[in-house]
């Protein structure tokens, strides 16, 4: 999973052909840790998908921007534009989060 260091990184990273999978988490966050150990197996399972970790305390602009308050969360874009998003503030499980990646278009 990639990860960028800056928010304006990130924002040119989403605009680049191809799908993307941004992640919104952070440390503290006792729901992200629950799907955390899951997340390699998503990944493998949807590699046609580009996963990048932004940590939604470090990169606050980005959350902001994109109206994730809730994590975890999930945004889904292809060639630059958004596809999909699972956000909220609840527990995600595996089985949850692969429904979301099944129902995105193309």
């Amino acid at each position: 999973m990639k990860q960028f260091d800056s928010d304006d990184k990130i924002r040119a990273e989403i605009k680049t052909p191809g799908k993307k999978m941004l992640f919104f988490t952070a440390d503290w966050c006792p729901d992200c840790r629950f799907i955390k150990p899951a997340m390699p197996a998503i990944e493998e399972e949807y590699g046609d998908y580009e996963f990048i970790l932004v940590d939604r305390d470090e990169n606050i602009a980005v959350a902001q921007d994109m109206g994730v308050m809730g994590i975890p969360s999930f945004i889904a874009f292809n060639d630059g534009q958004e596809t999909g998003r699972f956000v909220n503030k609840d527990r995600k499980t595996k089985t949850e989060v692969e429904s979301f990646i099944n129902g995105l278009p193309g």
